[in-house]
């Protein structure tokens, strides 16, 4: 269960009702990210997640799985997978939480509502994103000191806040165009797996990398990318999560609140 929610509606000097800031509904987005059992426990996994996938690379692996490439692509991993089912939560709970009549009536354009979230869960992913760099550097510290170790560091940082930024962003792209969490968690597992299956016919072959998110974001969290991966990587966020996010702007826009 949540608890209730209200979002004040602040009054002028001449009592007349004004909307509520956008920095406040991303304040009052940002609480609603964790102050549900679902949210709460699904920060506290990743954290938690994070710092073993870490700690068992640095414990079991040899010199090489303890440098700070090896590490963010293990440490990332959690968040990697946890962070889209947080988007699709904070966007299908309006209606799976019947809160929606109530922040539709204090907010009327609905799609401040939607922008304040996508805020809200690039807020939350650059904190994800801080917690887990944290950890592997204590990893690389503790498991492989040396310049050497740190190879890579800074571009990998801003590669792997890509990759979680996009795959956020896609967790709430599909929530806002399903509205309801069970099909959009599963739409937004099952339809890249079904289409990384597709991309390995041979006909493909040229398309996958541009089309089949595995292949065209994986390499972000593992290695400098080149140009063309990074351009892999646009089309396939494009696709993903592009236009899912349009289609749900225009659904959420539009879609009757129960």
């Amino acid at each position: 269960m949540s608890t209730a929610l209200t979002v004040p509606v602040p009054v002028n000097t001449t009592g007349i009702h004004t909307r509520p800031g956008l920095g406040r509904l991303v304040a009052v987005e940002l609480r609603k990210a964790v102050d549900t059992r679902a949210g709460f426990w699904l920060q506290v996994a990743t954290v938690a997640l994070t710092v073993a996938a870490v700690l068992a690379s640095v414990l079991t692996g040899d010199a090489a799985d303890r440098t700070f490439v090896a590490l963010i692509d293990a440490g990332t991993l959690p968040a990697a997978v946890l962070l889209p089912v947080a988007g699709i939560l904070l966007v299908t709970s309006e209606w799976s939480q019947r809160t929606g009549a109530i922040t539709f009536a204090l907010v009327p354009v609905r799609l401040r509502v939607l922008a304040a979230k996508a805020l809200a869960s690039l807020l939350l992913t650059v904190a994800m994103l801080a917690m887990a760099v944290a950890v592997v550097a204590l990893g690389v510290l503790a498991g492989a000191p040396g310049e050497a170790a740190w190879s890579d560091a800074a571009p990998l940082v801003g590669q792997t806040a890509v990759y979680l930024a996009g795959g956020m962003l896609t967790g709430v792209a599909f929530g806002a165009v399903v509205l309801r969490s069970a099909p959009a968690l599963v739409a937004l597992f099952a339809l890249p797996i079904a289409w990384t299956a597709v991309a390995t016919l041979p006909v493909l072959d040229d398309a996958a990398p541009w089309l089949d998110t595995r292949l065209a974001l994986g390499p972000l969290h593992q290695e400098v990318v080149s140009g063309t991966q990074w351009a892999h990587a646009g089309t396939a966020l494009a696709l993903w999560m592009l236009l899912p996010l349009l289609v749900g702007a225009w659904r959420w826009g539009r879609h009757e609140v129960g």
